[in-house]
């Protein structure tokens, strides 16, 4: 939720011919992330919670490489902060991936 939010603020500074282009693409990139992990709990399996946290792990990727495009553009000043959240995202996603495929061995 915290790069929902932090992208939404981010994109506010962009150039207003970017609302249906990079801003566009960049929040339904970053909504689509909790909403994959909050789908996949709910799910019954945990290959299923996996499928959805890759898909969430895709939409960080998305949003990795918009930014780029937006830094390359000079949109919104510094990324800074939308690099570590990035990272410390991918860490936790990437962790909880590895412990749920462990978990998954376990039961073959």
């Amino acid at each position: 939720m915290t790069l929902v939010e932090h992208v939404y603020r981010l994109t506010s500074s962009f150039p207003d011919q970017e609302r249906f282009g990079l801003i566009a693409q960049l929040r339904r990139a970053a909504v689509s992330v909790p909403s994959n992990i909050a789908e996949g709990v709910a799910r019954r399996t945990t290959r299923e919670y996996l499928q959805f946290l890759g898909i969430a792990r895709g939409s960080m990727s998305e949003i990795d490489t918009q930014i780029e495009i937006a830094r390359r553009l000079g949109y919104g000043g510094s990324f800074v902060e939308t690099d570590e959240i990035l990272e410390r995202l991918f860490a936790r996603t990437n962790a909880l991936m590895t412990s749920l495929n462990t978990k998954l061995k376990g039961q073959d």
